[in-house]
């Protein structure tokens, strides 16, 4: 048996987000969410396009909502690439999730909570070890959790789970182990058979029932994201390659100069800090332009301008460039 890859677009919404997906999806969001408590029962996988009802407001497409048997929306999204301002979007989508709820003459009292369920392939927070992170809103000073705390936000690092197949124990592993590592997979793990959602899950990932034209469009959509992750390690390989050349360059200009008033060694210390940043600057702006490059054949300029940071006449510029 061969799987597809569970982190791609296309195949998570096939897994988590079709008609045939309601007993998959509460188990996979009872394990995330609830710590694998049977805390819902029921839930219904709703359009994931969230339309603008204000003119110029950004369109919203998900990659699963549903919403829960006791009327909390839940907002999956699986993020492969790093893409610039990506914690901020994730926060948009949710407030715009929670605002878009009332209708025309409806009171706040009518609006549900919404969780924001966010699985990235990129470490979110360096800073921290754990896997997931539960955010929510909370008293600065002790901590006391807002008395109508309706937007909660859930993250899961992949590359943070280390754990390999026979260290899996609890039912929140073994999803997180599915969608990272069923792509090199041959049959269904003997402790994943047991459960009848992760065997489900299997099946729908399973090649073999997918049609020539499906899977075509999934080896493009893997090869456009491979790609992708190329560009950024490119960019980001001469960005530092440059960032170093330039400081040295300019702090050992900067450092001489300034070694014959104060002192070599303050000098150069001091300019190969300006030098480095300087180079590193530039190296990011690189990196953009050619990431920029890589995407011009696959999205419109205003997409492209979102990713990269860049803006939307320099997207044109590039695409007028022989």
């Amino acid at each position: 048996m061969r799987f597809i890859n569970p982190k791609t677009d296309y195949a998570f919404k096939k897994i988590f987000g079709s008609a045939e997906s309601k007993e998959i999806l509460i188990s996979f969001l009872n394990a995330l969410i609830y710590d694998g408590q049977a805390t819902i029962k029921d839930l219904e996988i709703i359009d994931p396009n969230l339309p603008p009802r204000v003119q110029g407001l950004k369109d919203t497409y998900l990659d699963v909502r549903a919403q829960l048997d006791n009327g909390t929306f839940v907002i999956i999204e699986m993020q492969v690439l790093n893409v610039q301002s990506f914690g901020k979007r994730v926060i948009f989508n949710a407030a715009k999730t929670y605002a878009f709820q009332l209708q025309t003459g409806e009171g706040y009292r009518m609006l549900k909570p919404v969780i924001a369920l966010t699985l990235t392939d990129f470490e979110m927070f360096p800073e921290y070890e754990d896997w997931i992170s539960h955010f929510g809103y909370r008293n600065l000073k002790n901590g006391v959790p807002y008395p109508d705390t309706e937007i909660e936000l859930v993250f899961v690092e992949l590359p943070k789970f280390k754990k390999e197949m026979e260290e899996l124990e609890t039912i929140a592993d073994k999803w997180i182990y599915f969608i990272k590592y069923a792509r090199s997979l041959t049959d269904i793990p003997d402790n994943m058979e047991e459960i009848p959602e992760l065997h489900r899950a299997f099946e729908i990932a399973n090649q073999a029932d997918l049609t020539t034209a499906e899977l075509e469009d999934l080896e493009r959509r893997e090869m456009f994201i491979y790609d992708q992750q190329g560009a950024i390690a490119l960019g980001l390989q001469q960005g530092l390659e440059q960032g170093l050349q330039q400081g040295l360059q300019q702090g050992l200009e900067q450092g001489l100069e300034q070694g014959l008033e104060q002192g070599l060694e303050q000098g150069l210390e001091q300019g190969l800090e300006q030098g480095l940043e300087q180079g590193l600057e530039q190296g990011k702006n690189e990196e953009k332009y050619a990431i920029a490059r890589n995407l011009l054949a696959f999205l419109d300029n205003a997409a492209i301008a979102q990713t990269t940071g860049l803006t939307v006449e320099e997207i044109q510029a590039l695409r007028e460039m022989p």
